[in-house]
């Protein structure tokens, strides 16, 4: 029986690395614009931040939106250094917890401000303990759980936010109906980023704008939507 000759055993092996490396070069580089929009929404987040707090009356009302500016600021911050910088396995590693984690953590800053200031005070304070303890909870799952699959982890973010919707006649009462409606808005953009995230699609540009891309747009137009409610409690109860 003839046997192959050992260049063409070693050509054969080279291209089937070759192959494999090209299927996984997709999966490795990222878009040119990942981080980009975070980035860029970064140092508006954190002049709107102050903005915020620096008109709200209260103590009460200047603590609350503090937390939820400094949330907001974490979450962008975060984001834009790991999606636009390159920091080996270890760093990789430890800002892609941070930044799962900074999820949870916007949730419960968002809700934050609208508890304090729009629910009676026995109200709002189970439903700040809550949402902070499952804010907790879910940091300390995705910083010890980083490789957890998307389908676990992602209906999380979408029912912690939609806690909300059991709040919602006291929301319309204190702050009237366009702050219902904004946070409604605001919600169901995030959601829909977390959708998309979870399933990654639509994926319009992989090579530029992909489905991560479209997650992170929609996630900046629900906290500008929010960040509008916010300051119209802020102005009128704050």
């Amino acid at each position: 029986m003839t046997q192959p000759a050992p260049e063409a055993t070693t050509s054969s092996s080279k291209g089937s690395t070759a192959a494999k490396l090209a299927a996984e070069i997709p999966a490795i580089v990222k878009p040119k614009l990942r981080g980009w929009l975070h980035a860029g929404m970064f140092p508006a987040v954190v002049i709107a931040g102050l903005v915020l707090t620096a008109f709200t009356d209260s103590t009460r009302g200047r603590i609350a939106c503090a937390v939820y500016a400094l949330s907001a600021c974490l979450l962008f911050g975060v984001s834009a250094l790991y999606h636009r910088g390159t920091w080996g396995a270890r760093g990789e590693a430890i800002l892609r917890r941070l930044d799962h984690a900074n999820i949870f953590l916007i949730i419960a800053g968002t809700y934050t401000p609208l508890t304090m200031l729009l629910l009676p005070e026995e109200k709002g304070r189970w439903l700040l303990w809550g949402i902070w303890a499952a804010a907790l909870a879910g940091i300390l799952f995705r910083v010890f759980w980083v490789g957890a699959p998307r389908w676990l982890y992602t209906p999380c973010y979408i029912a912690m936010g939609w806690a909300a919707v059991f709040f919602l006649p006291d929301f319309m009462r204190a702050g009237g109906v366009a702050v219902l409606v904004l946070v409604i808005v605001g919600g169901l953009l995030y959601s829909a980023g977390g959708i998309i995230y979870g399933l990654k699609r639509p994926n319009p540009s992989p090579r530029y704008f992909g489905f991560h891309e479209v997650f992170h747009s929609l996630t900046l137009a629900a906290f500008v939507v929010h960040y509008v409610a916010i300051s119209l409690v802020a102005y009128q109860r704050g």
